[in-house]
């Protein structure tokens, strides 16, 4: 597992909140599709099937998997750094990094400037803690 520095994780913050956009719009893309697909199931059911567009089924269908996959791609994209989405839709991420012999996480919630909360790696968002001064000073050590 890659840990990061607080300056290397603060210095992904733009790259990251463009490609968590990204993957926030492909998803909503995606649930607009899967709702309309639902829909058309609904008429298909109730108008027994007899009053199908097939090229807007087909459409639709197509629309949902292209948006699936570029969220998909672009999550893995966000993994590849090293960082953890924890949750898309909030945007709330999570940067390992090294606090003397333990790994713990950093987070950040989109929308905000900078990176200012943690919680120990088996800890979950609501124990986070404000950085103290073992990470804005730097020393990894401590």
């Amino acid at each position: 597992m890659r840990t990061f520095t607080l300056p290397e994780a603060q210095t992904l913050l733009p790259v990251l909140d463009s490609l968590l956009q990204r993957a926030q719009e492909a998803a909503s893309v995606a649930t607009v599709r899967e709702n309309a697909l639902a829909g058309l199931s609904q008429a298909i059911f109730l108008s027994g099937g007899l009053r199908v567009d097939l090229q807007e089924v087909s459409r639709i269908k197509a629309e949902h998997t292209a948006a699936v996959t570029q969220a998909k791609d672009t999550l893995a994209e966000i993994e590849a750094i090293g960082v953890e989405v924890r949750d898309l839709a909030t945007g709330l991420l999570e940067f390992p990094y090294q606090l003397g012999d333990e790994v713990v996480m950093l987070c950040w919630l989109q929308g905000e400037k900078n990176i200012t909360q943690w919680h120990a790696a088996e800890a979950g968002w609501d124990e986070r803690k404000p950085l103290d001064e073992r990470f804005t000073r730097g020393d990894k050590l401590q």
